[in-house]
């Protein structure tokens, strides 16, 4: 529970800007052809990266709020795997992403020298241990394998569920990041297999008889709801919330504020309740 308070720690990016502006002509030569150009005023494009639903469908409804201004367009760039969405906002390909939380954002920053910022949370996606075989956590054998993410943010994040049901200890100098080699009691003599986070759900599908994953993954893939997960985790402050995140140069402007009011719509609100009532989205707040 220590290491998990310690993540306190998944944009900015493609601005496409045209502006057109009316040369002014003399008065001789207005008076001479009885027209007068006028400037027309800026359109800011907005291009959002997202890997999946249903942070695409929060993306699309995002957009939809920000056309309602008539100088703003939006666009959804999706992408097929977890690092296209930052690095097209590290490289300007696209203004913003939707698609992680911060440790996972930081991870990257430190990899790639990155200056990624998260600017806003909107949702928190329970993460949670599936089973084809248990019903209930009392049931758990001895020696069960147990599939854990293999990018280190979401293997800490999975690890971090186990130790909060109290199926593994966790050394408490590991940091913000702890490993496999950071368990230091493993009653139940778990055998671990690390996937990447988005092929979990496959595992699932193969008998194996734990398995972490996402909703969105679990639901996608295999039509399962949060309340199908054998057990779920505890993120009271919400630190692994989805966020929208963005270049730093573009977090303080008008373009980010009105980004940020259009994520935080009503439209995207009701949304996400009504995921959340269908059982398709654990969301925390």
């Amino acid at each position: 529970m220590s290491n998990l308070k310690k993540w306190s720690l998944l944009a900015a990016a493609a601005l496409t800007l045209a502006a057109c502006s009316g040369n002014s002509a003399d008065q001789d030569a207005v008076e001479e052809t009885g027209t007068e150009e006028t400037a027309e005023s800026e359109e800011f494009h907005f291009e959002i990266a997202a890997q999946t639903n249903p942070m695409t469908d929060v993306v699309e409804l995002a957009i939809a709020k920000l056309e309602e201004n008539p100088d703003y367009t939006g666009e959804l760039l999706e992408v097929t795997d977890n690092i296209q969405y930052n690095e097209a906002v590290l490289n300007d390909e696209a203004f913003a992403s939707f698609a992680q939380h911060e440790p996972y954002m930081e991870l990257f920053n430190e990899e790639r020298d990155g200056d990624l910022v998260a600017v806003q949370p909107i949702y928190n996606a329970v993460v949670g241990f599936y089973s084809p075989v248990y019903e209930s956590i009392d049931e758990i054998d001895k020696g069960a394998e147990v599939v854990i993410a293999s990018d280190p943010a979401n293997l800490a994040r999975s690890l971090f569920v186990l130790e909060q049901h109290d199926l593994i200890t966790l050394d408490e100098d590991a940091g913000i990041l702890p490993a496999l080699n950071d368990i230091t009691e493993n009653p139940y003599e778990f055998e671990f297999t690390e996937l990447e986070v988005g092929n979990t759900p496959a595992a699932y599908e193969d008998g194996v008889e734990l398995v972490f994953s996402y909703p969105t993954y679990i639901d996608a893939k295999l039509g399962l709801k949060t309340s199908d997960a054998l057990f779920l985790e505890n993120d009271p402050d919400n630190l692994f919330a989805l966020q929208v995140v963005l270049r730093e140069e573009n977090a303080n402007t008008p373009e980010a504020d009105a980004l940020i009011e259009a994520f935080t719509s009503q439209e995207v609100a009701d949304f996400l309740d009504e995921l959340a009532e269908s059982g398709h989205l654990e969301r925390s707040f």
